[in-house]
């Protein structure tokens, strides 16, 4: 299997981007609705809605497609009461979207890391201070490559704080201005730079504001070195 062993035509006929750091959003859904169905047939559709974080409409929808295609199947427990039991294509299905997560994953990482290295070279050597924008999967990835360089986060941003991320507290972005950072490394995996948009809304100066992943969409300015000689504006 060539290149990160996803199927391009597969891909295309699903009207998928061909960016191999990108895999189908639904795909992730199903597999994560399949994992949730095999786990436990009595789960309900509110839970299911609380664990991928959408409304409970669209959980209905989602459940309904994965029926139709013959994944799932839908019992009458009791008369108001629904089971969810994974079917043997289901688990073939399953399996399948695992062993393209998994795929996906580890090219995600080795991606991440290639522009992670090229991109802090020059920065480690001149002292940058780095802070990293996020606390999920992503921002581990970020805090691992800024260890390659043996530097440490100066801060950790989210939109919210009041959490910990290994060890260290996680501030709200609106506290940003108190932080002497030269680089925020912007934690996630979105590639539709809406949270981008948002970080310079929120008063971030642009130029300071670093991509975990080379994006096509983020202009070349955005990720620009420091114009100083030590890192430092």
């Amino acid at each position: 299997m060539a290149g990160n062993g996803r199927n391009p035509g597969r891909a295309a006929a699903r009207g998928e981007a061909s960016d191999p750091l990108t895999m189908d959003v639904e795909a992730r859904r199903d597999l994560r609705l399949l994992e949730a169905v095999e786990q436990d047939s009595r789960v309900t559709q509110r839970w299911l809605a609380s664990k991928l974080g959408i409304a409970l409409g669209l959980t209905n929808i989602y459940l309904k497609r994965l029926v139709r295609k013959g994944y799932i199947k839908c019992v009458n427990v009791q008369s108001n009461r629904l089971s969810y039991l994974i079917t043997p294509r289901g688990i073939a299905e399953k399996a399948r979207l695992t062993y393209e997560f998994i795929e996906y994953s580890l090219q995600l990482y080795g991606d991440v890391r290639q522009h992670m290295r090229t991109m802090l070279a020059e920065r480690a050597v001149s002292g940058c201070r780095v802070a990293i924008y996020g606390r999920g999967e992503a921002a581990e990835l970020a805090y691992l490559s800024l260890k390659e360089f043996r530097l440490e986060p100066i801060a950790v941003f989210d939109d919210e704080g009041g959490h910990d991320f290994l060890g260290m507290p996680v501030r709200p972005i609106a506290e940003h201005t108190e932080v002497p950072y030269d680089l925020m490394v912007v934690a996630t995996l979105d590639g539709s730079g809406q949270g981008w948009a948002q970080l310079i809304k929120d008063g971030v100066d642009p130029e300071k504001l670093f991509p975990l992943r080379q994006i096509p969409a983020i202009s070349s300015r955005a990720v620009a070195a420091p114009r100083s000689g030590n890192g430092r504006r």
